[in-house]
């Protein structure tokens, strides 16, 4: 299903939080994407988004808190296909993304705030589906983000396209 952002907030005012903008460029091969909340909270360790990613993920996806580190890439094109394969909707980075050529070419929406070479390390650190804030808006688990190129938009409830 595509989303336009822009619409979901003229129909629902009410409903909606929006990201304050750094999280527009999108690296994945889906233009639009949207469903419910996964939350991962981790400082430059991808362990937790590897094991999520090799998880049953349709109608999901998944919100990293990596504390906007630049430093580490928390998805690269292996974990990213890993993604795919199991039906995520999309990834979510506040943090940075590797392997962006790979990742472009794939059916997934992904979202982050840069590239980086650098893997991470893995060192199985972090939390999974806790509550994360960050662009001015909190996420929570079972909630639902919804994001295109215009930006972010987290609502309590699951919306439709007007």
């Amino acid at each position: 299903m595509e989303y336009i952002t822009p619409d979901l907030c003229d129909e629902y005012p009410e409903l909606v939080r929006v990201v304050t903008p750094t999280l527009t460029k999108n690296f994945g091969g889906r233009s639009s994407f949207g469903g419910e909340i996964v939350t991962i909270k981790c400082h430059e360790d991808n362990s937790l988004v590897k094991e999520q990613a090799g998880c049953d993920g349709r109608g999901k996806v998944m919100v990293v808190d990596g504390g906007g580190s630049l430093r580490k890439a928390l998805l690269g094109d292996m974990i990213a296909e890993k993604a795919v394969a199991n039906g995520w909707e999309g990834i979510i980075i506040y943090g940075c993304i590797r392997d962006a050529a790979a990742i472009a070419e794939l059916n997934l929406g992904v979202q982050a705030l840069s590239t980086i070479p650098l893997k991470t390390e893995k060192r199985g650190i972090g939390d999974l589906n806790i509550p994360v804030v960050f662009g001015g808006v909190e996420f929570k688990p079972g909630e639902y983000v919804y994001a295109d190129c215009n930006g972010v938009l987290v609502s309590a409830e699951a919306l439709t396209m007007p």
